[in-house]
């Protein structure tokens, strides 16, 4: 019997965040197809259990403890990746908290924890990573979020850190082309126990209204599981053309995102300020895309 060859059969990657939702989806699927995984989470007994759900489907995987927010574990993960594998490929950016509370009253610790774990944590886990793909090339793929954009009640620190690694992305894929080093992002859109808040206002609308409570799907979200088939090919070499791409994806809806452009330009030599006035009296509202 002839073994099935996996899509990324010697591919090592580097998942953070992956003890659950989308992270383990992400993770269970490259491992299914092949990859050699190093998983992350915070909590030990989840970590292991992972690690311990992939070697018994064959794959090879192994395990660091630890936030992100610490450069300490941000190193040991790229570490623990090329000394059990002999290199790395990519790293999925999943890692992520919230701690949603409106501007008013939103601590500075509050704001710090989400910036840790999610901006610096992003950025800590990508700097060491681009030093070890520098001679060999290889992926950052950035998870985000609509938050980056659109903003929502509650997440000033959310966005902010989301807005954040947009802005780095962009950075890094000026300055790692020439190293081969690739920058994506992805905006999953699915059912987790980060967006259940979603689902409970969306329930509290139709009891409100006397409606039945809308499925996940029909409010646009996917499962962790039918969104992870795009990370899956973004980490292979049939998508080595992309780079400096935003993709979102809820397991049915794909889409690409096109960088931001100018959308109502005039030329004058010389403003007064009614001018100015008269040009942007009309200016559109702020386009906002539905918050998910």
């Amino acid at each position: 019997m002839v073994a099935r060859m996996g899509l990324l059969d010697g591919k090592r990657i580097v998942v953070t965040g992956a003890s659950r939702g989308l992270g383990r989806a992400f993770a269970t699927a490259l491992a299914a197809e092949g990859a050699q995984l190093v998983v992350n989470g915070t909590k030990a007994s989840w970590v292991d259990a992972l690690v311990s759900e992939l070697e018994a489907s064959g794959a090879a995987a192994t395990g660091v403890v630890g936030s992100v927010a610490d450069d300490d574990v941000a190193a040991s993960l790229i570490e623990a990746c090329v000394t059990a594998f002999g290199g790395i490929d990519a790293v999925v950016n999943n890692a992520g908290i919230v701690r949603d509370r409106t501007l008013l009253k939103m601590t500075p610790e509050e704001f710090d924890e989400v910036i840790a774990v999610n901006l610096r944590g992003t950025w800590s886990v990508s700097r060491h990573a681009a030093a070890a793909m520098r001679d060999s090339g290889g992926l950052l793929l950035q998870i985000i979020s609509n938050a980056a954009f659109t903003g929502s009640i509650g997440q000033t620190n959310y966005a902010a850190s989301k807005a954040g690694v947009m802005g780095m992305f962009y950075a890094w894929d000026a300055e790692l082309r020439r190293f081969g080093i690739r920058v994506n992002a992805l905006w999953p859109i699915a059912a987790t126990d980060m967006t259940g808040v979603v689902f409970d206002n969306a329930a509290k609308r139709a009891e409100a209204e006397g409606r039945p409570t809308p499925a996940p799907r029909e409010l646009g979200f996917g499962q962790p599981a039918d969104v992870a088939p795009i990370v899956v090919y973004l980490c292979s070499d049939r998508a080595a053309h992309l780079r400096s791409q935003l993709f979102t994806f809820n397991g049915s809806k794909l889409a690409v995102w096109q960088h931001p452009k100018e959308v109502d330009v005039r030329h004058q030599d010389g403003w007064t300020v009614d001018q100015l006035d008269a040009a942007l009296h009309d200016a559109a509202e702020p386009v906002h895309v539905p918050t998910f």
